[in-house]
């Protein structure tokens, strides 16, 4: 749980710049990309990233652009991208200029349950954590080359000239 405003926003900038990486390394052609017919494809996943950014701080109160649950995923992974760039950048200089680090205290309604805001954000940022590895995963399938993340890539191993470290 955050309980200092900048906490978040370090988490915030560092996470949401490996989200960004991983959007723009997205094709059209890939936002089709799914393991099974009854699972989230690829552009979804991207999609509900970005709607989240938006949703989940919007039931604290909190109060900035970004797309709502009914906007319809974008058949365009450039269009997504600048989607998830403006939501997150929107919602940063929200939670910056209008909360104190007190107001990470404060209780919302969270799906039925009751969370304080700075538990709201740090689940928000584990959220983001969360489906970008899944995204990862639909990228490779989709032929694409996965940004850094955490660590080099397999391709940025072999850019070095070393082997890929075994698993």
């Amino acid at each position: 749980m955050f309980k200092h405003i900048e906490d978040f926003a370090a988490a915030w900038r560092h996470e949401t710049a490996a989200t960004l990486r991983t959007m723009e390394a997205l094709t059209d052609d890939s936002l089709g990309q799914q393991i099974t017919s009854d699972h989230r494809t690829l552009g979804r996943l991207a999609w509900h990233l970005v709607q989240t950014v938006h949703e989940m701080p919007s039931r604290t109160g909190l109060s900035f652009e970004g797309p709502g649950e009914d906007v319809p995923v974008p058949a365009s992974a450039a269009d997504i991208a600048a989607a998830y760039k403006r939501t997150s950048e929107a919602l940063l200089d929200a939670v910056q200029s209008s909360w104190k680090d007190e107001n990470l205290l404060i209780m919302s309604d969270m799906y039925g349950d009751q969370w304080p805001n700075g538990l709201t954000l740090d689940i928000l940022v584990k959220h983001e954590i969360h489906h970008r590895g899944q995204m990862t995963v639909l990228m490779r399938q989709a032929g694409l080359r996965v940004p850094d993340l955490y660590g080099p890539t397999k391709e940025q191993w072999a850019e070095y000239g070393a082997p890929a470290p075994a698993i």
